[in-house]
């Protein structure tokens, strides 16, 4: 069990990429706290299936955007475990427009939740993590903040964001045998893309070398990597996982 004794917070962790992540950690051992801001059915959907797979967590609710949300959520997990020893920080949201029909309030609900609620979480945990002089930080990127796409630039902003603040956090963090990366996942299967017309998938599918789209299942793979001891000397690195769609 690789992760053993550990502790981990994943966010957005209701649905998609985040539950597969929250379920694989807790297969391994870990005590996942299963993290989500609206949706607590969704969120019991992925405590139970955890529970399924015979591992431990706990729900906590909380805006990753709204730093006091942030700072009491941490303090309680802290409190109830005495450590956190994986961030994923995995919440995210979209406003997909073409730049002319984006609002203000479109970018600012984007950029509050995906690069400002990472923000805020590292800061809060990193912060435990010196204490503890040891962690597994791994922020969720996306594919599109490396290469772009039409109709998604807030997101794509969003997300190259985290990948500076990846590097430069890994290099704040490494005196203390903290790792931090990111993974960029293409197009995978989740309630985001199940909502493409086929005829988009199709034709998305058809520009990614390995002629599909990618599982949840799969970057949690990944992911579980990264979190695990097998990846202590690997930080500061963007790890792709998109069927080749960008080398």
């Amino acid at each position: 069990m690789r992760l053993s004794g550990k502790t981990a917070l994943v966010t957005g962790s209701s649905r998609g990429i985040g539950r597969a992540i929250a379920v694989r950690f807790a297969a391994e051992g870990a005590f996942v706290v299963v993290n989500y801001a609206g949706n607590e059915a969704a969120a019991g959907e992925t405590l139970a299936a955890i529970e399924s797979a015979a591992g431990k967590g706990v729900l906590s609710r909380f805006d990753v955007g709204d730093a006091a949300q942030v700072d009491a959520a941490v303090k309680a997990i802290v409190a109830e475990r005495g450590r956190i020893d994986i961030l994923v920080n995995n919440a995210g949201v979209t406003r997909d427009n073409l730049l002319m029909r984006l609002t203000e309030d479109d970018f600012d609900a984007v950029v509050r939740t995906n690069l400002k609620g990472t923000f805020l979480v590292t800061k809060v945990v990193s912060r435990q993590m010196i204490r503890q002089r040891c962690g597994r930080i791994v922020n969720m990127s996306s594919v599109v903040g490396e290469m772009g796409n039409a109709g998604q630039s807030v997101y794509a902003a969003t997300k190259a964001g985290i990948l500076g603040f990846t590097k430069a956090m890994a290099r704040e963090l490494a005196s203390r045998e903290i790792t931090v990366n990111a993974i960029a996942p293409g197009f995978i299967t989740t309630d985001m893309t199940d909502k493409l017309p086929e005829a988009a998938r199709k034709e998305f599918s058809e520009r990614i070398p390995l002629g599909r789209f990618g599982a949840p299942e799969e970057v949690a793979e990944l992911a579980l990597f990264l979190a695990s001891d097998a990846a202590a000397y690997v930080t500061g690195q963007v790890v792709g996982i998109n069927g080749g769609m960008y080398m």
